[in-house]
């Protein structure tokens, strides 16, 4: 018997339509328009599809030299970050998934109550500069490096997996950190990627710890280059033509944000598999 598709499907497909379309099109006016021409972008001409197309654009935003060191930074970061993130973050996961663990529910609770408060922008500030992180890369990466919630997610899943796999590495003779790192790590692969992915985004996207801590320009992510461009109306100085130089400045912006935002969205086919798999499994086992 096939499925009815009811007036309620078409409005809803059609509701979901226009959400994708209302989502797809500042991006793609912006590659529209970051691979135009002067003139045209210069008349309004530019809508869904490049006129005069040219590359005139990115190679100005790449012959500024701080957008390619701030991009190596905050590939850097990324990496680092995420690397950092992920071990600190299942490994304690790992230990609360064991509920005859010394104050189990005690550490659990204090983690659950960060979820509601925070200490604030100030006292995280003082902190930091306790601990002499102002200028120094690890200011953008530990700062941030565990999220609550996400270890409360790889909690969940780790306490799903079977006790006899455990039992298996310690008949073998492995100790605890020898079944965390190769028995429990191999069968975590789609929390991980999906955590992992969470991590990533979060931190190529960071641009406020720059903004507290950072002073030393050449510690820069990309972030706070496009923001500065965006807010502050920052152009490359390439697009001054015709003593208007308003639109190409645009232009310059939305190319530099289609740099910024292409390299973190060609992560998702990639670890799309393991994206919902991970976070269904971490959200509704145990």
């Amino acid at each position: 018997m096939k499925p009815k598709f009811g007036l309620f499907d078409v409005v809803l497909y059609g509701m979901l339509l226009l959400v994708v379309l209302s989502c797809l099109y500042p991006f793609v006016y912006m590659i529209a328009v970051s691979f135009s021409g002067v003139v045209p972008v210069l008349k309004g001409q530019v809508f869904l599809w490049p006129k005069d197309f040219n590359l005139h654009t990115y190679a100005a935003v790449f012959e500024k030299p701080e957008i390619g060191r701030a991009y190596l930074n905050t590939i850097f970061y990324t990496v680092l970050g995420t690397t950092i993130s992920l071990l600190v973050s299942a490994a304690g996961a790992y230990a609360l998934s064991k509920k005859h663990m010394l104050f189990h529910r005690g550490f659990m609770v204090m983690i659950v109550i960060t979820l509601f408060f925070s200490g604030g922008m100030i006292p995280t500030f003082l902190v930091v500069r306790s601990y002499h992180l102002i200028d120094t890369i690890w200011a953008m990466i530990l700062p941030t490096a565990v999220s609550s919630w996400n270890i409360i997610v790889m909690r969940t899943f780790f306490a799903g997996i079977p006790q006899e796999v455990e039992e298996s590495g310690k008949i073998d003779g492995l100790t605890d950190i020898g079944i965390f790192f190769r028995l429990v790590l191999p069968l975590s692969k789609a929390i991980l990627a999906t955590i992992g992915l969470f991590y990533g985004v979060a931190i190529w996207n960071n641009f406020f710890s720059a903004l507290l801590y950072l002073r030393d320009a050449n510690l820069f992510p990309l972030q706070i280059i496009v923001r500065n461009m965006v807010l502050q109306g920052q152009g490359t100085g390439a697009g001054n033509i015709g003593g208007d130089s308003l639109i190409v400045d645009e232009s310059i912006k939305y190319a530099t944000i289609i740099i910024t935002t292409v390299p973190i969205l060609m992560v998702y086919p990639f670890l799309q598999k393991y994206f919902a798999k991970g976070a269904l499994i971490g959200s509704i086992k145990g």
